[in-house]
């Protein structure tokens, strides 16, 4: 936890008092912590449990420079001391698709599931899967922005980027599918308040 978070906020808490943050000050997020946020976060669910998301973590000031070119220069991206990319590997996911079955299963069960799970994804794009896949990812950031807050952090998800720069600045294949850039870090501003629609405008009862 930073030195200005005295404890790790609930989940009401946190969901209330995150912001979109863009101006952030120079301390580094200690590697242990950006650890165990990860580690909770990757906690999040998936379908059929493919997990399919993918993580790099820049916090090297050249390569955030770059990044934010890439980025439109939103400033944000090379102000926070550490950017997660967040991208959908289905080739890789499929390629070692019995890592992602439960231990219980004996191993008979674990090849035909694996089995199944190619031949559904077989007749699929490579466009097709990772389109997928990066649905599963905005599951992921969900959980990363509500933990960063509750760990005394905030981040701005970022969706405005060119896609092949960022692969070609992080050396990543050319078939994933990048769902967002997060820059995170302590604030710097308070950032705006919740401006949101109300429960009756988005929400239907049957």
């Amino acid at each position: 936890m930073n030195a200005l978070a005295e404890r790790i906020l609930n989940v009401k808490e946190a969901a209330e008092s995150r912001r979109s943050i863009r101006q952030y000050k120079s301390d580094p997020i200690p590697r242990e912590k950006l650890e165990e946020i990860l580690s909770l976060a990757l906690k999040a669910p998936s379908a059929n449990n493919l997990q399919p998301w993918r993580i790099v973590v820049v916090q090297d000031p050249e390569l955030k420079e770059r990044l934010r070119e890439a980025a439109h220069n939103q400033s944000q991206v090379s102000a926070a001391p550490a950017v997660l990319v967040l991208y959908s590997d289905m080739k890789d996911t499929l390629d070692h698709v019995e890592e992602v079955f439960h231990p219980n299963f004996t191993p008979e069960e674990v090849a035909a599931r694996a089995e199944r799970a190619r031949i559904l994804w077989a007749s699929r794009s490579s466009q097709e899967r990772e389109a997928w896949g990066a649905g599963q990812v905005y599951i992921l950031l969900g959980y990363l922005m509500l933990l960063l807050k509750a760990y005394g952090y905030d981040s701005n998800p970022i969706g405005g980027f060119n896609p092949t720069k960022v692969k070609e600045l992080l050396g990543l294949p050319e078939h994933v599918a990048i769902a967002a850039l997060l820059p995170t870090g302590v604030a710097a501003e308070e950032g705006y308040s919740h401006h949101r629609h109300l429960l009756n405008r988005v929400v239907q009862w049957r």
